[in-house]
C-alpha cells in the first residue's frame, strides 16, 4: 500500500514543503487550508465569513481531485486569529456543509501564515467506493 499526493490546478501553490493533500487507501488528508484565491493569488477577503467560504473552496478542490467532496469529510480543524470570528466562521460552516455534520475542532491560533490570514481549515475525509483514484 502506498500513499499519493493531491494536487489541483485550482489551487494557491503550497507556500512551503508540504502537499495539498495525501491519500492512503480511501481515506484524504488535507493540510491547512487558507483563503487565498487561486486566480488572483490574493487573500479572498478581509472578513471571516469570505475567509471560510475561500478556505472550504480550496478543501472541495482537492477532494474533488482525488473523487471526493466535502460531503465525504469525517472531520476537520478549523484555526482562527480571533475567537470574535467564530459566529462569522461557523455560520459559513453550517451553510456550506448543510445537513452534513463532520467532527470538528476550533482553536483560536496565535498567528496564521500570510498576511491579514484570519481562517485555517484542515481536514480529513474519504474517497467513496464508487469512486476510482483521480490523482
Amino acid at each position: 500500500m502506498t500513499h499519493r499526493f493531491i494536487h489541483s490546478a485550482n489551487l494557491p501553490k503550497p507556500v512551503g514543503p508540504y502537499s495539498p493533500g495525501v491519500g492512503f487507501e480511501r481515506l484524504i488528508f488535507v493540510s491547512g487550508q487558507g483563503a487565498t484565491d487561486p486566480v488572483t493569488g490574493r487573500l479572498a477577503g478581509t472578513d471571516a465569513a469570505s475567509q471560510t467560504l475561500q478556505c472550504l473552496a480550496n478543501i472541495r478542490a482537492i477532494l474533488q481531485a482525488d473523487g471526493s467532496d466535502l460531503q465525504y469529510v469525517l472531520r476537520c480543524g478549523v484555526f482562527l486569529l480571533d475567537m470574535g470570528d467564530f459566529a462569522a466562521m461557523n455560520g459559513v460552516y453550517q451553510r456550506v456543509f448543510g445537513e452534513h455534520r463532520p467532527a470538528r475542532t476550533t482553536i483560536q491560533a496565535a498567528a496564521l501564515p500570510g498576511s491579514g490570514m484570519r481562517v485555517e481549515i484542515d481536514c480529513i475525509a474519504y474517497r467513496p467506493e464508487s469512486s476510482g483514484t483521480v490523482g
